[in-house]
This record gives structure tokens, sequence and C-alpha cells, in this order.
């Protein structure tokens, strides 16, 4: 039996598209019991979003595993009492919708701390809960431009173009379980009850793209430094690229590490390089990254991406290929710490098909820990929760279902 550290801990999500239900995911992925509240009918809207085949999407497969599905109208009065109902029995709500929404609804955060003086609320919007952009709406595309990580991002005589995965929604997720998880821990600890003010998690989704761009702003302080686009290579670090390879694959080379740098330049055949003062320590090379960048190309495209590797590994050279998604799939390192599980799932076809999905990180052990489930469909667990969390009978439920 796995123990997992959230184990008796539960989670109300009223949360839809990436951001909230990437913390709940978190939480139920360490054990938590996470009950999703979904519009009836049509539910998250993730569930349509690169929908292939089927009526549910991997992306919302993949976001909400580990959780129960159940379907209110929380506008509805009957809904509200039901939501209010749960929050008693619960230990955090997390939510991402316009700030005012749930107030709107009747389910602020006098209300909600009215039904559980205990509970965690974890909020998540555009640009927080306060200040004078708080009432903008926002999804993480604009927030990443906003944040700053836009404009870095791309070649620099091009538009700044946007990173394949809403990363900004993923990083907001990420700090709002860990934001639950610290309130959980403080009032674990504390003998007293903890006043309503610190048990909300306010996350805006721009603050959260600033705090992981490292010395964006001191550096313009300090120096004056407006950072730019750089392409494949990152400010201020050289020799540190994507290279192209005989075969069409292309490789990722870290050797901006001044003992490394010394071993890279000798593997490439390049010792005048190694033995050049002016490369002897970062801003040397940085300064001649585009003459550095030409050797290194020169080396890769004489050999294949295999070749290339293997010779870089022998040497402690940093390095590695750009894998797709059907290389990870194989990769013998995945594999080895469960992080490709498998479960059956509806794709449209005659017979359900086994699909792959991403482990669970951190790892606690030595393998990933067990997905329990992938995300379920819509109202899976309505039943179950409300006739045996909250004692409601069947006809109560069923009328729901009418309404």
């Amino acid at each position: 039996m796995e123990i997992r550290p959230l184990d008796g801990v539960r989670v109300l999500e009223l949360g839809n598209y990436i951001a909230a239900p990437t913390a709940g995911r978190i939480l139920g992925d360490f054990g938590a019991e996470v009950i999703k509240v979904e519009r009836p009918k049509t539910g998250d809207e993730l569930r349509n979003w690169r929908l292939y085949g089927g009526d549910t999407s991997m992306l919302y497969r993949t976001v909400n595993r580990n959780k129960k599905s159940i379907t209110l109208d929380l506008r509805s009065e009957a809904g509200r009492a039901i939501v209010l109902d749960l929050v008693s029995r619960s230990d955090v709500l997390l939510e991402n919708f316009r700030p005012g929404m749930l107030e709107k609804w009747g389910l602020g955060p006098e209300e909600l701390n009215a039904a559980n003086p205990d509970l965690i609320l974890t909020r998540i919007s555009a640009y927080g809960q306060t200040g004078p952009l708080s009432q903008r709406p926002g999804f993480a595309a604009v927030a990443e431009a906003v944040g700053g990580l836009r404009e870095l991002v791309g070649d620099p005589d091009r538009p700044p173009v946007r990173v394949g995965v809403s990363i900004g929604d993923s990083i907001a997720g990420i700090y709002a379980a860990f934001g639950t998880v610290m309130a959980l821990f403080q009032r674990e600890r504390s003998s007293e009850s903890i006043p309503l003010p610190h048990r909300m998690i306010d996350v805006a989704l721009n603050e959260s793209i600033l705090s992981v761009m490292e010395s964006l702003v001191p550096d313009y302080y300090a120096y004056g430094i407006a950072r730019e686009r750089v392409g494949g290579r990152m400010e201020g670090i050289a020799p540190s690229n994507a290279y192209p390879c005989s075969d069409g694959f292309s490789i990722i080379i870290g050797g901006n590490g001044d003992a490394i740098f010394q071993r890279y330049m000798q593997v490439i055949e390049r010792p005048d390089l190694a033995a050049d003062p002016e490369l002897a320590d970062n801003a040397g090379r940085w300064k001649h990254r585009e003459r550095l960048d030409a050797a290194i190309a020169e080396w890769t495209r004489a050999r294949t991406r295999d070749e290339a590797l293997s010779i870089l590994e022998t040497a402690g050279i940093p390095s590695g290929p750009i894998y797709t998604a059907a290389d990870i799939t194989t990769d013998a390192q995945y594999l080895s710490r469960n992080m490709i599980q498998h479960f059956p799932v509806d794709v449209g076809e005659s017979e359900p098909k086994q699909v792959g999905f991403p482990g669970i990180v951190p790892v606690i052990g030595e393998t990933s820990l067990p997905i329990r489930n992938v995300g379920p469909d819509l109202g899976e667990h309505t039943q179950e929760v409300l006739s045996g969390l909250l004692g409601m009978s069947d006809e109560q439920v069923r009328a729901l279902e009418v309404d």
C-alpha cells in the first residue's frame, strides 16, 4: 500500500482550464481527495481542448488525474448550499475564477469561513485579488507577456513567440499547490485558530511568471540592462545552444562552465580555443559566442546525433538529444523511474486504448508514485460524493440532475 503525504486531506476544486486544476492535480498526486466541481452538461472547457477523438481530451485526463468529478450549478441556490456543505467537510477550497465571481454567487471568503473556520482558500487569478488590475480577466498568454517571459522567447530579429505549453498556468498551479501545503503545515503546527487573511493564498499568473525570471528586474535596476531575445542561447551564458548533426537531428550542449569548456574544446578538436585567454571566463565566451557556436556546429555537422552524444558523454560534457513525444515514451531513464504510466482510455475507437501519462513529480522513494486514476468522466462521482459524503438521498441527487 502506497503512503502519500497528503492522505486524509480533502480539497474542493472550483476550477477550470489549467492553473487551479494543476494545483489540484499536484495535491491529488500526493494523496489528497480532490473533488472537482464542474458545470452540468458541459463541464470544464478543457474537456474539449485538443480533442482528437472521443468526448474527453487527453489534456483534461492529464491535468485532472487523481480527482473525483461532480456536477453542480454554482449559480443556483441548491448548488450553493451543497458547496457550503462540502466546504464544511473540506480542508481546502481551490478556485481560479475572475476576482469577485465567487462573491457574486454568495460563496465569498466570509461565507466560506462561516461554513468552515479552518478552511484554506487558495485563489488563482490573472493579476491577484487586489491592485488596480485585479478585476481584469487574463489567460496565461497575457500573463507570460506581462510577467516578462514573452519578450525573451524567440530570435532577436523576429517578434516574440510563445513556448509550446501553457507555462504560465502550470507555474501558477505549482505555486498554488505549494502555498496550500504551507498553509496546511501552518494550520497543523498552530495551537490557535488562524485568522482568515492568513488562510487565503493569493496567486497571480503574472507574478508567478515574474518570480521565475531570475535577475531580469535586478539587472535593470543595477546596470540599466534590458534583456533581449537571443534565440536558442541564454543571455550571458556561452557556449550553450542547439547544434545540428549530420543525420538531420540537433542536440543540446551546455559547455559554459570554465573547466568544462576546456575539455569541450579538446573534444571538438579546437585546442586553440581552449588556450585563448579571452575565452577563459564566461564573460569573454559570451562576447565571442558567434565564433564559438560556429566552431561547435562545424564539429557536430560531421557526426550523427548518437555519435556526437557518445563522444560528449565520455568526456563529461553536459549534452542531450532534443526529444519528441515518441522519444520520451521509449527512454530508459523515464521508464526506470515509472515516469510513463499506462491506462485504458476511451479515445473514440471501438475499444479503449492503452495511453501513457506522465508520472508524478517529485519522486518519493525510488520511482514515481502510481497514478490512481486519470481525469474522470463528467460527473462520474456525483452520486458517490453527494450520497456518501453528504448523506443526500438518490432522489435528491436525481432532482439536481433534472434542474
